[in-house]
């Protein structure tokens, strides 16, 4: 018996279609073998795919929208990968690629709206207990302190270098301002008494 999710915000519909996995002890309410699904944003053509494509999809969106949050955009989706998006002229540009030789890659410009529906649908998709798929989520790993320094201001940059060296020349200077400690006079050591003869 096949069964059917869906997922559903404003402008993005998911439908994942599967069969339970028996074999594995699964119950007859939890897809364990995804058979397909079909993803229709607003205004786009309805796409279908299979679970490699699924895949790519959270491969793919998920960082970006996380390194978008953080103000450091950037694209993600290898050149031979099915899905690939990046920042476009005031959109995000999702570039589906066809395993089908001779087919040109699908490309759709999604609005900050959009992007948002579909990353909704596809958290949905990831924490679904009816799915019992073991999906790749990206690591969530904290951005690195050099994607993060174009967003820092160029005087608190280099604030710590520069009060690092100010320390220095101010304690160098104080040092040299020091007198330096005369030398204790040096006296003739006292002669001993003769001893008594007797």
């Amino acid at each position: 018996m096949k069964l059917t999710t869906r997922y559903e915000q404003t402008s993005c519909r998911l439908i994942v279609e599967g069969l339970p996995d028996l074999s594995a002890g699964q119950d007859s309410s939890t897809i364990g073998i995804l058979t397909g699904f079909t993803m229709g944003l607003a205004g786009q053509t309805e796409l279908e795919g299979k679970r490699e494509h699924l895949q790519a999809l959270l491969t793919a969106v998920i960082p970006y929208a996380r390194h978008l949050l953080s103000g450091v955009p950037k694209a993600f989706g290898e050149a031979d990968a099915p899905v690939a998006i990046a920042p476009g002229d005031g959109c995000h540009q999702l570039e589906l690629r066809s395993s089908q030789p001779n087919t040109p890659p699908l490309t759709l410009r999604l609005d900050d709206a959009e992007l948002a529906d579909l990353v909704r649908c596809l958290d949905q998709l990831r924490l679904d207990a009816r799915l019992a798929l073991p999906f790749e989520a990206p690591p969530l790993v904290p951005l690195a302190r050099k994607e993060l320094r174009h967003r820092q201001p160029l005087l608190r940059r280099i604030a710590a270098p520069l009060a690092g060296v100010a320390a220095f020349a101010i304690s160098a200077a104080l040092i040299a301002m020091l007198p330096t400690p005369k030398p204790a006079p040096q006296t003739a050591p006292e002669l001993a008494p003769p001893a008594k003869g007797g």
